[in-house]
């Protein structure tokens, strides 16, 4: 069975650095795309950060570019996200997300609030 848990969300100050990690079960990493997705209050889920299985390419929302970065240990099958120079603006419930050749799949999200 697949299932991808989230954790490491939290409070954390302005400017400060927070690591996701999402744990996926049940799935052979290297061969899927692989991402992280927020969504805060009142508005749409956006893309974050989002790793290409075909060619390994990194796209970025242009709001997290040079402070968010995405990782894989294969050995863990484990999925993170570290981010860094927090922002208020960055407040939401993050999800990380694997996409096969046939399905999307979803973690419950872990929040991140980022506040003085």
């Amino acid at each position: 069975q697949v299932q991808l848990v989230e954790s490491g969300g939290g409070l954390v100050e302005p400017g400060g650095s927070l690591r996701l990690s999402c744990l996926a079960a049940g799935f052979n990493l290297p061969y899927y795309s692989i991402g992280w997705f927020r969504q805060a209050p009142g508005k749409e889920r956006e893309g974050v950060i989002c790793r290409r299985s075909s060619d390994g390419r990194v796209d970025y929302a242009a709001s997290v570019k040079g402070r968010f970065t995405i990782s894989r240990e294969d050995a863990k099958n484990t999925v993170y996200m570290q981010m860094n120079s927090l922002k208020p603006e960055d407040t939401a419930v993050y999800y990380c997300n694997v996409v096969t050749w046939n399905s999307v799949y979803w973690g419950q999200g872990t929040q991140v609030t980022v506040s003085s």
